[in-house]
């Protein structure tokens, strides 16, 4: 039976850390998955409105076969420079895809870190007159903070992210499967779909959580949930949305086993918001192997898709839980818990 790692989060997958940074102001933030060694990836892109960086390399028929980071954040396409300062840092500590010189030199390295963005610039209380955008800046001082331990809802990509019509975040969670390998999710839930049912505030996925996961959830009415009912969703706006996220497992994948990786995890957002990849959203998720763990064929390769479905589900709902109500945008707790108890942080449970 498949169980969550120590932190219940995706940094129980050994050799990926998290980092992240805000700008309280401008009420937006930066999150970055770094790899402490190169890592395969892929992506899979659904969203109607995305905005990516570096997205094209992660194809399986191109060279560079190994990432050194990801990078969700906020900003719209403002916030793709935060890749930038992760890029710097990264450099810095003498990381990156080798390139040979003409000269015959030393070979140069460059940092190889994907990116994804969601829209957070209409959040109230947003300071539209703060200067110059941080996102480099912001970039650098997530990837140097990078650690095990970091902090659900309110927190780097997910400070300025809203879930339909509830306050977004960012969450995470993790499964370790009977086999031995682990997988884990990270996302910043800012959908214009809803995570829960209108007619309840129960989440859509509330019998995927496992113990400890959500809080308690209000009980589901008798009578049949209206599927038309977009109350909880946001006002229509293009490209005003979108849910970023990343999966990652010990197990040996190629790119291939990676972008089928990433495919099945998309589920996970299915399972948890209503509707979800529509014209408004740029929905994305990465799928990073370490490598670390047990080899894996087909069998196991659909087996760890779907917890890494389940992981990325349970990882919606705690972004949810975890959020603080900002600027007049209530919190999951605020609107629709009977008893508010705290889970602002991954849980620091060394081994």
């Amino acid at each position: 039976m498949a169980t969550p790692g120590l932190r219940n989060a995706i940094t129980d997958v050994g050799g990926i850390l998290v980092g992240q940074a805000e700008d309280q102001a401008r009420v937006t933030g930066t999150t970055v998955v770094l790899a402490e060694a190169p890592a395969t990836a892929a992506v899979d892109v659904r969203g109607g409105a995305p905005g990516t960086r570096e997205t094209d390399l992660l194809a399986a028929d191109t060279l560079v076969e190994r990432i050194d980071a990801v990078v969700l954040s906020g900003g719209s396409a403002f916030g793709l420079d935060a890749a930038g300062g992760v890029m710097e840092w990264l450099a810095a500590a003498g990381r990156g895809f080798a390139v040979g010189t003409p000269s015959g030199g030393p070979a140069i390295r460059v940092p190889i870190v994907p990116a994804a963005i969601l829209f957070d610039l209409g959040f109230p209380g947003r300071d539209s007159h703060a200067g110059a955008a941080p996102y480099r800046e912001l970039g650098r001082r997530a990837a140097q903070a990078a650690k095990t331990d970091f902090t659900l809802g309110n927190a780097g990509a997910g400070l300025g992210a809203r879930a339909g019509a509830l306050k977004g975040g960012i969450g995470s969670a993790s499964l370790r499967l009977a086999d031995g390998a682990t997988v884990g999710a990270l996302v910043a839930v800012n959908c214009w779909g809803s995570t829960v049912r209108p007619d309840c505030g129960r989440f859509w996925a509330a019998e995927l959580a496992l113990a400890g996961d959500i809080d308690p959830q209000p009980p589901a009415p008798p009578t049949p949930v209206d599927l038309d009912d977009l109350s909880q969703t946001r006002a229509a706006a293009a490209g005003a949305a979108t849910t970023i996220a990343v999966v990652a497992t010990d197990a040996a994948l190629d790119r291939g086993g990676c972008r089928r990786l990433a495919v099945m995890a998309q589920d996970g957002l299915a399972r948890a918001i209503r509707p979800v990849h529509t014209p408004f959203d740029g929905d994305c998720v990465f799928a990073l192997a370490t490598g670390q763990g047990p080899a894996v064929d087909p069998a196991a390769l659909l087996r760890l898709g779907n917890a890494a479905a389940d992981c990325l589900a349970r990882a919606v709902m705690r972004a949810l839980v975890a959020a603080a109500p900002l600027h007049g945008v209530a919190s999951w707790r605020q609107r629709w818990a009977a008893s508010p108890t705290v889970l602002d942080s991954v849980p620091r449970r060394d081994p």
